[in-house]
């Protein structure tokens, strides 16, 4: 067995193993066999490894100092399948992004500076800047904070992410069949959807189109309904180029990711709490691997945000809101993003998270 340094660490709603690249196989070829024995997959229980059964704590990240000018940190993210032997480093993870900049911190990483330290991040997966805002205290990351994000219970010293240029991360383009809508042929019959990608490539629903409300909460989910939202999906990871429609589910299960979206409506969330629907610009019920997200993707609030200015898309035609803040409702409460931009162009979307260091210690590897 091998016995290879790790940390866990939560990086907003979800969770994941760390690795300093210098640690991890020197052969990227090594890489799905070895991340796939240290999460346990394919086992839909990961009884034989670190991963905790759900797609949101089956994910890694792999850090290294960068030797570019414009960066401090290189992090290559990588969604490790529950089911399948399959790890998919198409994307990235926005949530997961915000633990990036306190492991390196707290690694000895970059250069501290107080109150707060700045860490420009290169995502690999997408080759964007990613700048995180990290509070110093004692020489490390600070952990404790007033700051709420829903998903998560109790506070933390908030982490501001903000996203630079994330247009056409995974396809090259923000439009990737340069369309605002794109009508498809599915089994209830012809819809349209919007396939938008900024910061990772996002196929957007209206509830209404295929039969759902939109505030549902994911165990109200069908499996008939998810069988749809899925054969959706993989229509539109056909047409990105991702696999053919029919391998979608296996050969590209974490992009296009599917996103219902909806008016604003009241609904309770998962902890019981009233949402009001003056307190959010539209409904949103993100998929992550095939199931219902129970809070909301990062990096999906990213591209949210820019297909509410793309005038036309399926998001756009739901959100009124005309300032450069908007809000998300989603099952775990509502998420706030800001928009920087210039000259019609969204520049950079900034959103607060939380992240802690859970446990450091080694895994055994075959």
């Amino acid at each position: 067995m091998n016995k290879v340094p790790c940390t866990i660490m939560r990086g907003g709603t979800s969770k994941g193993v760390f690795f300093k690249y210098e640690d991890i196989p020197a052969d990227k070829n090594k890489w799905s066999d070895f991340l796939l024995d240290v999460m346990g997959s394919p086992d839909a229980r990961q009884i034989d490894g670190l991963g905790g059964a759900n797609s949101l704590t089956s994910k890694v990240a792999i850090i290294k100092k960068s030797d570019k000018a414009d960066y401090d940190i290189e992090y290559t993210f990588a969604q490790v399948s529950l089911t399948d032997k399959l790890v998919d480093f198409k994307g990235n993870c926005g949530n997961i992004s915000s633990a990036v900049g306190p492991f390196a911190v707290n690694e000895g990483l970059v250069e501290i500076t107080y109150p707060k330290t700045e860490v420009r991040i290169l995502n690999t997966n997408t080759n964007k800047l990613i700048i995180s805002e990290v509070e110093i205290e004692n020489g490390q990351a600070k952990v404790q904070g007033d700051t709420y994000i829903p998903g998560v219970p109790g506070p933390g010293s908030p982490i501001y992410l903000s996203f630079y240029n994330s247009d056409g991360a995974v396809t090259g383009k923000l439009l990737p069949t340069g369309n605002v809508l794109d009508c498809i042929e599915t089994s209830i019959g012809k819809i349209n959807i919007s396939i938008v990608d900024a910061a990772n490539p996002l196929v957007f629903i209206n509830a209404k189109d295929i039969g759902l409300k939109g505030t549902e909460l994911p165990d109200e989910f069908t499996e008939e309904k998810l069988s749809l939202i899925e054969e959706i999906r993989s229509i539109a990871a056909e047409i990105c180029g991702f696999s053919s429609k029919e391998e979608a589910t296996k050969k590209s299960p974490a992009v296009p990711k599917s996103t219902i979206v909806s008016t604003p409506a009241e609904y309770d969330d998962l902890s019981g709490n009233k949402r009001k629907k003056e307190d959010m610009d539209l409904v949103v019920r993100m998929m992550s691997m095939q199931k219902p997200h129970k809070a909301l993707a990062i990096t999906g609030a990213v591209c949210i945000t820019a297909a509410a200015s793309i005038e036309g898309t399926i998001v756009n035609q739901i959100v009124k809101n005309s300032s450069d803040e908007i809000r998300i409702g989603h099952p775990g409460g509502v998420m706030k993003t800001f928009a920087r931009g210039a000259s019609g162009k969204i520049q950079c979307v900034k959103i607060i998270r939380t992240a802690r260091r859970i446990m450091d210690g080694y895994v055994y590897t075959r």
